[in-house]
């Protein structure tokens, strides 16, 4: 292994060119070797801009390069699960998009593939490398605001009433794993199992569905031990929320929205003691939590370091999504 990650590009989605290919040019452990697109004319300009070495026309062909040590996965969610196995199988690490799978069940299967091959797999769940969300969970860990009586998480945005009629994009389709709860709501189970630092025992949703079956609009209700409980957010119908608060028996800690990508601007949150109104604003400087990401799972790869955030956590997270969509249809609370 070199002393730099060697990383190709499965895909030329937004995602990617906005952000992680970017992060990991700036990183100080990685570089991108290639890009694959099935339209690569679509592609050539952001190889041209980042000096990407070589650009490819299939995914299969990046995957059989040997100078690629491992691939990022930018894909829809249905594509994770069989183009992470492919690039196990090929001897390439993996760093995926959220959610890692479509449920559960795809998600052990990856991790299994993972394993047998002594390969890593990580879901890139960048939020949690930020400098800010790391100062909350060790606030918590302090027990600055006392024990974790309640969270509140909202990831929600507009989708054009053009698209949602056309039912065209692949976020609302069953079949390419849709849906709100699995494109945003994934953070919000992240989150609050993150900060409360346990699994929920208890799960009830509603939900809001498109005409084609995904739900476009979620509330979730997450019960944890000790009375604590945790209320998600997702929706594709509404106005822009990106946010969580945390709630404990002494104070508060409140987000902006910009609560998951706050991109490289300044950080700032609120913690409000527990009869004040205002309180007071932490300032943090600005981050790339991408570039962020990128170095702690090439540190892993290069140096046997193990991740902050192993696979499992990410089957952890998707048993909690598979059971709110169960909650959600059947109108049962599901018990885990």
């Amino acid at each position: 292994m070199t002393e730099t990650l060697r990383w190709g590009i499965l895909g030329n989605a937004t995602i990617a060119r906005r952000c992680v290919i970017p992060a990991i040019q700036n990183s100080h452990n990685g570089t991108v070797q290639a890009l694959a697109s099935r339209f690569p004319e679509n592609a050539q300009k952001i190889v041209d801009d980042h000096r990407i070495g070589k650009l490819f026309d299939s995914y299969e062909a990046l995957l059989n390069e040997d100078t690629i040590d491992a691939v990022y996965i930018p894909l829809p969610n249905h594509l994770h699960h069989p183009w992470t196995l492919k690039a196990l199988a090929a001897g390439k690490h993996v760093l995926c998009e959220k959610p890692l799978a479509g449920n559960a069940i795809q998600t052990r299967e990856m991790a299994g593939a993972a394993a047998d091959e002594g390969l890593l797999l990580m879901e890139a769940f960048m939020y949690r490398f930020h400098p800010r969300s790391q100062k909350i969970k060790q606030m918590i860990a302090d027990d600055t605001i006392g024990p974790v009586r309640l969270m509140r998480s909202a990831f929600c945005f507009h989708t054009a009433p053009e698209i949602l009629q056309s039912g065209n994009d692949y976020r609302l389709k069953p079949e390419a794993s849709g849906g709100a709860l699995l494109d945003v709501g994934c953070y919000g189970v992240s989150v609050a199992r993150w900060l409360m630092g346990q699994e929920p025992t208890h799960l009830q949703a509603q939900a809001i569905y498109h005409s084609q079956g995904v739900d476009v609009q979620m509330i979730g209700t997450l019960r944890f031990a000790d009375d604590a409980l945790a209320v998600i957010e997702a929706s594709f119908i509404s106005a822009l929320q990106q946010t969580f608060t945390v709630v404990g028996s002494r104070a508060v800690i409140e987000l902006p929205h910009n609560a998951f990508i706050p991109f490289e601007k300044e950080a700032v949150f609120t913690l409000r003691e527990r009869d004040e109104e205002d309180g007071q604003i932490y300032t943090l400087p600005g981050a790339d939590e991408y570039q962020l990401m990128v170095e702690h799972f090439a540190d892993s790869v290069l140096t046997g370091k193990p991740l902050l955030w192993p696979v499992e956590d990410s089957i952890a997270n998707l048993i909690v999504l598979d059971g709110l969509a169960q909650a959600a249809k059947t109108g049962q609370t599901v018990r885990l």
